[in-house]
């Protein structure tokens, strides 16, 4: 069973930036569908950021689209997302996931694995 491994959260002041890590343990993760999620308080978990295990296209919600980047180094089992202009309302804890299958869903409950999160918080 995949682990996964988030790091990288923090306090960083608004236009800032901030790059998350999350890292496979117990099984490479070349063979996943990775994606980002994040969920405010007394909000619903939302998908950032995803990127299949097949490499051909990534996928970006419109509040995220041109500030982050998501990309996978299945050398070091890791998946980044470089989050750049950072504004308040992205404070929320970011989460990794995976899933087998190959597209990149926006729906939480499709994803099998889930790191424990990471909190990110933006000053204004």
């Amino acid at each position: 069973q995949a682990q996964l491994i988030e790091s990288g959260g923090g306090l960083v002041q608004a236009g800032g930036a901030l790059r998350l890590s999350c890292t496979g343990s117990g099984r490479t993760l070349r063979s996943y569908t990775m994606a980002w999620f994040r969920q405010a308080p007394g909000k619903e978990r939302e998908l950032l950021a995803g990127i299949p295990w097949t490499g051909t296209y990534t996928y970006y919600a419109d509040s995220v689209k041109g500030r982050f980047t998501i990309s996978r180094d299945n050398a070091k089992n890791t998946v980044y997302l470089q989050m750049n202009s950072l504004k308040p309302e992205d404070t929320a804890v970011y989460y990794c996931a995976a899933k087998s299958s190959v597209p990149v869903n926006t729906r939480s409950s499709d994803y099998d694995y889930w790191g424990q999160g990471t909190q990110v918080t933006v000053s204004s």
